[in-house]
């Protein structure tokens, strides 16, 4: 995987985990026996990932804590950037800071993710795809606490009691390729909800990769919690 680099994406405000995110980042929330961002950076370090790229926001003042923490790399074996954003550019939208150092497949990640997931094959899945784009996903199962009427004109023509729905989601980990940056615009907020339709409007091959081992979204302080649970548990790798 020599070449491959890795971004994590951490401008956000962490709003859902307020009042925790007044004093320190998402990136790092405790996770078992480091934080969040010791999580990523040493899942990527495994995979050989010698560069790591991390989006700060001059906004969120408290974002220069993770600089303080995570440092210039050496104790983790790899390189960390930093990359600041004067004004926010949302979840894609800051990676046109640094174009022209993503010049090989890249990975893209959220901050407040906690994933267990074999790093290199999902390179290696992505690169034998031929893909723009592979998407790491897991399946949710949402279950609906109530009776769903099936309609049309006002006629019903079906019912379901309390039934359960699952989706592939979509965990925040990414793959991509250099050109994908090309519908990136520069200097605005852009998303990846945006970035996706874009591509698919555009018939750009997407994957999906559906073999993460465990996957929490810690954006919510719940959801934080369940992590933190898990990793006491010994149900999140370390």
């Amino acid at each position: 995987m020599s070449g491959i680099k890795a971004v994590i994406q951490a401008g956000g405000q962490g709003t859902r985990l307020y009042p925790y995110s007044t004093v320190l980042p998402k990136a790092l929330m405790p996770i078992g026996k480091g934080t969040v961002a010791d999580k990523l950076i040493d899942m990527f370090r495994v995979a050989g990932v010698e560069d790591v790229y991390i989006t700060l926001s001059d906004q969120n003042k408290i974002s220069s804590l993770i600089k303080s923490y995570c440092g210039d790399g050496s104790r983790y074996g790899v390189k960390i950037h930093y990359i600041s954003e004067s004004e926010p550019l949302g979840t894609i939208g800051p990676l046109r800071l640094f174009a022209s150092e993503l010049d090989t497949s890249f990975m893209v990640t959220n901050s407040d993710v906690a994933v267990d997931m074999d790093v290199s094959e999902f390179i290696g899945f992505h690169q034998k795809s031929d893909a723009l784009l592979t998407v790491a996903v897991a399946k949710q199962t949402v279950a609906i606490e109530y009776g769903v009427m099936e309609a049309e004109d006002g006629r019903v023509h079906g019912f379901r009691e309390k039934p359960t729905e699952e989706f592939c989601v979509s965990t925040g980990v990414y793959c991509m390729e250099p050109r994908i940056l090309d519908y990136v615009p520069e200097g605005q907020a852009y998303g990846f909800d945006r970035l996706i339709e874009t591509l698919l409007e555009n018939k750009e091959r997407v994957m999906a990769f559906d073999r993460t081992e465990n996957w929490i979204d810690i954006g919510r302080i719940e959801d934080l919690r369940r992590a933190q649970e898990q990793a006491a548990k010994g149900l999140l790798k370390e």
